[in-house]
C-alpha cells in the first residue's frame, strides 16, 4: 500500500522535496552521497561546540548564501536541539551583521514563518 505525504504546511512541504530529490540524488550517485552523508554526519557531531551551537552556524551560513532549504533544513535542525527563537533570531542578527540586508529579509520572512510553521501542533 503506498502511503502519500500531505505536508501540513510550506515548510513542511520544503522539507519533504528537499529529502525527496536527496533520496533520488543517493540512488543516482550512490557512493557520492554515502561519502557527503558521512562527512556531514561528522562535522556535526557532538564535540567542544554541541549540535545545537552547530545548528545555529549552519543556520547563519544558509542565510548568508541565501539556501532557502538549507535555511528551512538547519532551522529545524535548530528547533529539534533545544534552540529558543530568541537564540535563534539572535543568531540571525549576528549573520545580518553580515550578510546585510539579503540576510535580514530571509530573517523576517522565511525563518519567522517557518518557526511558526515548525511549532505548530500536529492534530
Amino acid at each position: 500500500m503506498e502511503h502519500h505525504y500531505e505536508p501540513r504546511n510550506s515548510t513542511e512541504a520544503a522539507l519533504y522535496e528537499y529529502k525527496y530529490g536527496l533520496g533520488i540524488f543517493t540512488e543516482k550517485m550512490p557512493e557520492l552521497a554515502h561519502h557527503y552523508n558521512a562527512f556531514t554526519e561528522q562535522c556535526f557531531k557532538e564535540g567542544t561546540l554541541g549540535q545545537k551551537e552547530k545548528q545555529l552556524i549552519a543556520l547563519g551560513i544558509s542565510l548568508y548564501s541565501q539556501d532557502e532549504y538549507c535555511i528551512i533544513y538547519h532551522l529545524k535542525g535548530c528547533l529539534d536541539q533545544g534552540a529558543t527563537e530568541e537564540q535563534i533570531l539572535e543568531a540571525v542578527g549576528v549573520t545580518a551583521a553580515f550578510g546585510g540586508g539579503a540576510a535580514m529579509s530571509q530573517a523576517v520572512t522565511l525563518v519567522q514563518e517557518a518557526i511558526a510553521e515548525l511549532n505548530q501542533p500536529r492534530q
